[in-house]
């Protein structure tokens, strides 16, 4: 009788000791837990360091670098990458756990519910502003982040399929928690245009306003959430055009 596949939860964080309890707790159904701690200030590694996790400390400017250093330190067959605003409800840790069980090598996109603030909103996301799913259960090898700083590229390896039940994602607090992660993102992404030597154009970003909203409003039927529909199709058409102006008219 062949033993189970061993499974890694990881988590990469930067100040997060007002998630990480509830998050950390939800993993415990993992053979282990990998913390790594960028930059850290707050009483995150004491969190992490109660809960049994491996911590991976340092800085890295770029996302992609620091979640590839995690999944490097990760000794599972398997792994379930979860940021600290988001949870695994017990559904999904079982089903997470009897998956891995008999799957051959690959990934697994899980649905995610998206909260703002107690509001599950589940429809409009995407563009470049909250996914609907994400590859997170992968066999070790198979996934690699690239090298930008915000929404780095993803290099996936096997066969790609689904799981049914959804991660719990903690999106924002409120529309006002909405405007600072817009400003944070635009920043990161004009840095990576500017190192790129800016290789878009303002036209191509103007049509980018109309698209995207067409996308999350419509396309995703962001209209069946009212006014939250109505903000983050506006954010993701915002998200570019700002990007490209932070690139020209900004310095570091």
């Amino acid at each position: 009788m062949s033993s189970q596949p061993r499974l890694s939860a990881l988590v990469v964080a930067h100040d997060e000791e007002r998630n990480l309890p509830d998050c950390l707790a939800a993993l415990r159904f993992a053979d282990e837990i990998v913390v790594v701690l960028d930059r850290c200030s707050d009483g995150s590694k004491a969190i992490a360091l109660a809960q049994g996790a491996k911590i991976v400390e340092g800085a890295w400017p770029l996302e992609g670098d620091r979640r590839n250093t995690g999944i490097a330190a990760c000794g599972g067959d398997w792994i379930v990458e979860v940021d600290a605003d988001e949870r695994v409800s017990e559904a999904l840790g079982r089903e997470i756990r009897e998956t891995i069980g008999g799957a051959s090598p690959g990934h697994f996109l899980i649905p995610f519910d998206n909260y703002v603030g107690k509001r599950l909103v589940r429809y409009g996301w995407g563009a470049s502003w909250g996914v609907s799913a994400a590859p997170r259960l992968f066999s070790k090898g198979a996934k690699r982040w690239g090298n930008q700083r915000i929404h780095p590229s993803l290099e996936l390896r096997g066969e790609k399929r689904f799981l049914a039940s959804p991660m719990i994602h903690y999106v924002d607090r409120n529309l006002s928690d909405m405007i600072l992660r817009l400003d944070r993102y635009t920043t990161a992404r004009a840095r990576d245009l500017r190192e790129a030597g800016i290789p878009e154009t303002l036209g191509k970003n103007v049509s980018r306003l109309f698209s995207r909203f067409w996308k999350c409003y419509v396309a995703r039927k962001g209209y069946r959430e009212g006014l939250w529909g109505v903000a983050i199709a506006l954010f993701a058409a915002l998200y570019p055009i700002l990007s490209y102006l932070k690139a020209r008219l900004e310095d570091e």
